[in-house]
């Protein structure tokens, strides 16, 4: 059996990752951060008590900011295939928080692969760069353009984009990089704007809120599912020889008309309901993301399989799941912490 250890296994990647990696017989090691509150919703429905015997899914308490820890980690799991997906991911954050953004995201990458180096392990390595990296450069952005970054976060990641590089040459070590355009689905962070946008059109669909707050409306991004992309990921660790590659759909749509589509699939008008607020604006915007995935087409034999249509179907299906038992619970006169009012 296989072993494969995630960073960031709470996160919406990776969740998708752990289950796709269980179908194929994987045992699964995820890194989760201490904390007073339980973070692990996204995988509850995959976790077994230890004691188990039919467990597969295991959780380590640790961090991206202590070395030590990770080696230690490493050195005892042993994994075959190591996703690092775990990172400050929230590109306008980042201007909020840039040197802990540089830590975790650039930083947290090097400790990753310093313990690989130390521990002598024969892993494999996978670095979920982003995007955001490609920032001002015009599209259609490939594995052969030049980065741009437009963001504390971007910057990050292109730091760790390079050591990755640098490491696989250097040590030889098997290290591929991932630059995966932007991906979405039901489970995607609420601050998000595609997870913004559904959650908030269904909530108004249903009189429980009348306002959407949003930054730049003109801003185009390429969207997938993020389902889709975690097989991407793994197929990049099956190759014979490690390479960097892009992953997206070749389409691009701005945030105006994923509103626009949201709140019409609704039957809604987002203009009565969607205002811009500047305090959503980036300090420096990405006008346009379009990714050009001609190599994992060829190389991965990968290709989407979710069209942007189905995509936000499944989010407002979800959200308004969600939306609907909010309803029931207000109706009943049950808010703000189930207290009556």
């Amino acid at each position: 059996m296989k072993k494969a250890f995630i960073t960031g296994i709470t996160g919406q990647d990776g969740s998708y990752l752990a289950e796709f990696l269980l179908c194929k017989g994987y045992e699964i090691h995820g890194l989760i951060r201490r904390a007073s509150t339980f973070n692990t919703d996204r995988i509850d429905h995959l976790y077994r008590d230890f004691h188990d015997p039919e467990a597969r899914v295991y959780l380590h308490y640790g961090d991206l900011s202590v070395s030590g820890q990770l080696t230690d980690l490493l050195q005892e799991i042993r994994p075959d295939e190591i996703y690092h997906l775990g990172a400050q991911s929230h590109v306008r954050v980042s201007f909020d928080m840039p040197e802990y953004t540089g830590d975790i995201t650039g930083l947290g990458t090097l400790r990753l692969l310093e313990a690989i180096r130390k521990t002598g392990i024969p892993t494999r390595f996978y670095q979920a760069s982003s995007s955001e990296m490609f920032g001002a450069a015009p599209p259609p952005q490939s594995e052969a353009t030049l980065f741009q970054p437009q963001s504390p976060y971007a910057a990050a990641k292109v730091y760790a984009y390079y050591i990755v590089r640098n490491y696989r040459s250097a040590y030889n070590l098997f290290a591929a990089n991932g630059i995966l355009f932007n991906h979405e689905s039901p489970r995607r962070g609420e601050t998000f704007v595609t997870r913004k946008i559904t959650r908030a059109a269904t909530r108004i669909k249903l009189g429980l809120q009348q306002k959407l707050f949003l930054g730049n409306l003109e801003a185009k991004r390429d969207w997938g599912f993020a389902g889709d992309y975690v097989e991407a990921m793994w197929l990049m660790l099956q190759q014979e020889r490690p390479d960097d590659y892009v992953i997206a759909t070749g389409e691009t749509h701005s945030v105006r008309e994923f509103a626009e589509k949201v709140f019409e699939k609704l039957g809604l008008d987002y203009q009565k309901h969607v205002a811009v607020d500047a305090r959503y604006f980036r300090p420096t915007e990405v006008d346009v993301l379009l990714g050009d995935a001609t190599r994992a087409r060829k190389a991965l034999n990968w290709r989407p399989k979710v069209s942007f249509d189905q995509l936000i179907d499944m989010m407002i299906a979800s959200d308004l799941e969600a939306a609907e038992k909010e309803k029931t619970l207000v109706d009943a006169g049950y808010t703000c912490g189930n207290h009556r009012m």
